[in-house]
């Protein structure tokens, strides 16, 4: 009997299949290095990753599947806490940690440019529906697909305007959770400094890149827009600046 394909959604840029305990996606000529990517998070004893298992028959990546709930909008309790937030902040200074010592050499073959100074291998789309939840805890980090060299206060920007959040979702605990993520992170003043400085150029990012893609023909990043939101990042990014 062949394995049975069980499509996962709530991404909605590429199809993604599960097939018992893998994950089953799209190459891109960036896969190489997502491949290299999780191998070398292995050897540095970081599990908060999908592990490398190469490619299918059908030429797919194929990663291990991460067992756990993602954070899809609206958040559960238990991922709108505090407990989540500081675990996701831990998650993600030990994923730029298991990173430094190659992100300098290993500049080239991503689908996004190396951005300077390059301290770490930055995800580029740490929010809470890229992370999965045991529980109340962020446990790991999913879709690698924008994976880049670039500063920590890059990521971390990004980071917070999702999880704290910031902008137009904000709420009366702004400030506080936006301490208890930079805590957990390890973050000093200048990295905070520098983060919140990010967030508005980050976004301005996201909003050129969706355009782009777009107009390339990505049905995907088409809807995206056509939902709103960009218009809701252009918003913030006024909010922000």
């Amino acid at each position: 009997m062949a394995d049975v394909e069980e499509e996962l959604t709530g991404g909605g840029v590429n199809r993604v299949v599960r097939v018992g305990a893998t994950v089953r996606r799209p190459p891109g000529a960036w896969s190489p290095r997502i491949h290299q990517l999780f191998d070398h998070l292995q050897t540095r004893g970081f599990t908060g990753a999908p592990r490398s298992f190469g490619t299918d028959p059908l030429g797919r990546d194929v990663f291990s599947f991460l067992p756990g709930e993602v954070g899809h909008d609206p958040w559960a309790p238990a991922v709108a806490g505090d407990a989540a937030l500081t675990s996701a902040g831990r998650l993600l200074r030990a994923y730029h940690d298991a990173t430094a010592d190659v992100a300098a050499s290993w500049r080239d073959g991503w689908q996004q440019p190396a951005l300077d100074p390059v301290e770490v291998i930055c995800h580029n789309d740490v929010a809470p529906y890229n992370c999965v939840y045991d529980g109340s805890a962020a446990v790991g980090l999913i879709d690698f697909d924008v994976a880049a060299p670039g500063p920590r206060s890059w990521d971390l920007a990004y980071a917070v305007y999702r999880f704290v959040p910031l902008g137009s979702a904000a709420g009366p605990r702004t400030p506080e959770r936006l301490g208890l993520f930079f805590d957990a992170y390890g973050a000093d003043a200048a990295l905070r400094e520098a983060a919140l400085a990010s967030v508005a150029p980050r976004l301005r990012d996201l909003a050129e890149y969706m355009r782009a893609a777009a107009d390339a023909g990505d049905e995907a990043f088409a809807a995206h827009i056509a939902r709103g939101d960009l218009e809701h990042y252009l918003r913030d990014i006024t909010l922000l600046s």
